[in-house]
């Protein structure tokens, strides 16, 4: 389906990019998912009623009400510019008019990823690249610890997923590589999702 007709079915604008202004070092430009990725992903990938999805970098929040409308579980952005938080929050006022059926919780923050205190029950972490290599060890060190005080598995989807990232995952943290999901008719070879797993 088309980015503006996935757009318009669940009643919210997700479409473009940002760049940051000024020198923004550890953080990435804002861009979302494509649908078309999001739909391979999860032909493969499934959500359960009991997982709880916190999608770090949400911008607009396009992956976060992607998940929640087809998973109906709860979801939290992250997201640390102001004027893309603000316009997360206009789609949330949206979107909730077309999903008033939908009971699970669906919120964002706004702040810095490394400052988020995960939650007992968060167990799907979801990263496009947010921010630089430093942050995300930070953000990975606070998912540990929150498993290491309240045991359960948790699991990490890389979308495109950059060198750094998947050399920390594999040399320095117990989470093992379990799945790769390839985006057809694409010739990037590193357009594709890594889903990483502790258990």
């Amino acid at each position: 389906m088309h980015e503006r007709k996935y757009d318009n079915l669940l009643g919210i604008k997700t479409i473009g990019k940002r760049e940051w202004r000024g020198q923004a070092v550890h953080y990435s430009r804002y861009e979302a998912t494509p649908y078309e990725a999001l739909d391979r992903l999860f032909e493969t990938y499934k959500i359960k009623k009991t997982d709880r999805v916190v999608d770090f970098g949400c911008g607009r929040g396009r992956v976060a009400f992607y998940i929640h409308n087809r998973f109906h579980v709860p979801v939290t952005g992250i997201e640390v510019h102001d004027i893309t938080y603000d316009e997360a929050l206009y789609n949330k006022m949206r979107y909730k008019k077309r999903a008033r059926h939908i009971e699970a919780p669906i919120r964002f923050e706004y702040g810095l990823a490394e400052h988020y205190e995960v939650k007992p029950k968060d167990n799907i972490f979801y990263f496009f690249n947010p921010f630089s290599i430093k942050i995300f060890r930070e953000v990975v060190g606070n998912i540990l610890g929150s498993v290491w005080e309240h045991s359960r598995t948790v699991d990490i989807i890389l979308y495109y997923p950059m060198p750094k990232y998947k050399k920390f995952l594999k040399h320095e943290t117990p989470f093992e590589l379990i799945d790769k999901v390839r985006i057809p008719g694409v010739s990037d070879k590193n357009d594709k999702f890594l889903i990483y797993r502790l258990v």
